[in-house]
């Protein structure tokens, strides 16, 4: 557990501006970096890149998120309830959203497809984690907090072009597409505030909001995405498909190694 508060010659508010400084850097500027390639070059390939967006999402997921929150103390049974009932709570968070989609279409208004509101808040979660940590390592040594933020950075660039992919072929429009993960990616700061301001009792929910936010990463990849692949049968399809998500993994372990 991070504890130490008063290793740093900075002054505490100086502290706070610099982990507002590097949240935004972290959850808003990695947002525009991948905005630069996804709503540019990859577009066009929105359909195709889904296959991409599995394996990042997946990655994440299994060799990130979860791994971390046993790491930082959620044993292994504990943690497959949490992954259990975060799954089932965004299966009902999901046919909730159908339901009102459905709803809304009969009633001749538009809107979004169930999975962006999925994409929106489990990537808000991870961020917000993300933030707290930040916090974490700005208050043990400000340059730890700042090696730290380059690696968040890093980190988030290729899961952002990924939830650009599937809300751009959810069909949502690339400004709003852009809108709403600037949003998720404020996250970041509130939750480097909540740490800054209360670290010991933040830092107990962490395990259980990255496991949270793992099961909606897994849940959107194989429920949402993964039968979407299956619509595309021909061996052609399935090689490009596998590559692209070898991509996507290979892209996560080239980010965590950063």
């Amino acid at each position: 557990m991070w504890v130490a508060k008063h290793s740093s010659d900075i002054p505490h508010q100086m502290t706070l501006l610099q982990i507002i400084l590097a949240t935004l850097i972290g959850g808003i500027f990695s947002v525009f970096l991948a905005a630069t390639v996804a709503l540019t070059i990859l577009a066009k390939f929105a359909n195709r890149m889904v296959a991409f967006a599995v394996g990042v999402l997946l990655g994440f997921a299994l060799t990130d998120l979860l791994p971390e929150a046993v790491h930082l103390g959620l044993n292994i049974p504990e943690l497959g309830w949490v992954l259990v009932s975060g799954i089932m709570g965004f299966f009902l968070l999901e046919k909730l959203a159908l339901w009102r989609h459905d709803h809304a279409t009969t009633l001749g208004h538009t809107q979004d497809k169930p999975i962006v509101a999925m994409i929106v808040v489990g990537d808000s979660m991870h961020n917000f984690v993300d933030g707290v940590l930040l916090a974490a390592a700005f208050l043990t040594d400000w340059k730890l907090g700042w090696a730290t933020a380059i690696a968040v950075t890093a980190h988030e660039i290729p899961q952002e072009i990924s939830d650009f992919m599937v809300l751009l072929d959810a069909g949502v429009k690339k400004g709003r597409t852009l809108f709403l993960n600037v949003i998720s990616g404020a996250a970041m700061t509130l939750g480097g505030i909540v740490g800054w301001l209360s670290l010991s009792n933040a830092q107990v929910a962490i395990p259980y909001v990255l496991t949270m936010a793992a099961a909606s990463f897994i849940y959107i990849a194989v429920a949402d995405l993964v039968p979407e692949l299956h619509h595309h049968r021909t061996p052609r399809d399935m090689f490009f498909q596998l590559s692209l998500m070898a991509l996507g993994l290979g892209v996560v372990t080239v980010a965590k190694a950063i």
